[in-house]
């Protein structure tokens, strides 16, 4: 089994593209207004009621799965942080971004990785990038999964993976190696036109000037041949039967706007101002690409079911894996955020996600977020 690094100090707490595949936008109103997510707050520090358990599931383990080959990591293992009881990265560079960097957040990471390989048929990619890249740049890999993955399918190629923290395992394929470094600290150092692929994924809340990024993706792929692809998902929890609805009184109702008006307060608390998180409802990502001067650009839209509910065996095994994801890693989504934005104190981010929790349980509820794929390539003409 693949080995991550641990802790060792804790620092102080503080050929031509595919058609779009595009499945149907259903559900409810995107519109939450901030006065909304307020009473929210004080709704969610309340007491809540207890629900019938007849309708729950009482089980949702899910066991342990993982791999890797040959030992390459180019960065040494930097100082950690603790607070509120997560691990955090070091306090060099991108000090304020929300997620922990601990074995229970990887988890989470892996389980996603997961998710989001079913839910996209066993595809870890949707570029028509050809048979033969030949380097390739992952950039904020998380725990590796995706890039590795890569690797051991296109032996030939050169792959680099980055992130800000060194969470990714000491034995990975020959052709793979890992850095640390915050793709929002531009210009980057590599040499302009030099990869063929550039993927990026799940980065909310990690960026705040989304057309910067892409510019500077753009500047990295060769000119005629070279894709970048981008995979974020929505903060709105939706569903199609009615058993998720906006402003309907429930736990994950208020999962986007409870996210949305913490990362709003927080980032008027540090000079750098608020990172976007509604990307998928302002088309930020397309725009991004839009901006930077991509070409043959394509949207894959899905809905990522949130429990193993469903009447389909395959959106049941998705279920499985993205209810799996959120439950390990909710807390690590929000803790930071709400505690930091909302002023809530630990206890009252645990009550809240109790809540939570006891939804995604409910054989009832069929709720799921929608998750968007966007790629495009970088003309002939571009230097």
């Amino acid at each position: 089994m693949a080995q991550r690094p641990s802790a060792t100090t804790d620092g102080p707490a503080a050929e031509k593209p595919p058609a779009d595949a595009v499945s149907a936008s259903i559900g409810p109103s995107l519109a939450s207004p901030l006065n909304s997510a307020a009473r929210a707050v004080s709704h969610w520090l309340q007491a809540q009621p207890d629900y019938d358990t007849d309708y729950y599931e009482t089980d949702s383990a899910l066991g342990d799965e993982a791999g890797s080959s040959t030992a390459s990591l180019s960065a040494s293992i930097l100082e950690y942080r603790t607070i509120h009881g997560r691990r955090f990265h070091s306090s060099r560079g991108n000090t304020d971004y929300w997620g922990p960097n601990d074995e229970k957040q990887a988890n989470c990471m892996d389980l996603c990785h997961h998710a989001l390989m079913l839910l996209f048929g066993n595809k870890i990619f949707q570029a028509p990038i050809g048979d033969n890249p030949k380097r390739v740049l992952d950039v904020g890999c998380g725990t590796g999964l995706w890039a590795i993955e890569f690797a051991d399918t296109y032996r030939e190629c050169e792959v680099i993976g980055t992130d800000i923290s060194p969470t990714q395992p000491y034995w990975v394929p020959v052709n793979l190696r890992f850095e640390i470094d915050d793709c929002t600290a531009i210009p980057w150092t590599y040499a302009p036109n030099s990869f063929d692929f550039i993927h990026l994924r799940y980065l909310f809340g990690a960026i705040r000037d989304w057309d910067a990024l892409y510019a500077e993706v753009f500047r990295m792929l060769r000119p005629g041949t070279g894709w970048a692809e981008a995979c974020e998902p929505s903060t709105y929890v939706r569903s199609d039967d009615g058993s998720v609805l906006e402003g309907d009184g429930s736990a994950l109702a208020q999962w986007a706007p409870l996210f949305r008006e913490a990362a709003r307060k927080y980032g008027g608390t540090v000079s750098e101002g608020p990172r976007p998180m509604n990307m998928l409802e302002e088309g930020i990502i397309v725009k991004a690409f839009q901006n930077a001067g991509f070409v043959d650009i394509h949207q894959v839209t899905k809905k990522c079911p949130l429990t193993p509910f469903s009447s389909d065996p395959h959106l049941r095994e998705v279920g499985m894996y993205a209810r799996s994801a959120m439950e390990e890693g909710m807390e690590g989504f929000v803790l930071y955020l709400f505690t930091n934005g909302l002023g809530w104190s630990r206890e009252q981010v645990i009550l809240y996600l109790s809540r939570v929790r006891k939804e995604l349980l409910d054989k009832r509820k069929s709720p799921y977020v929608n998750v968007q794929v966007v790629y495009g390539r970088k003309p002939e003409a571009a230097s």
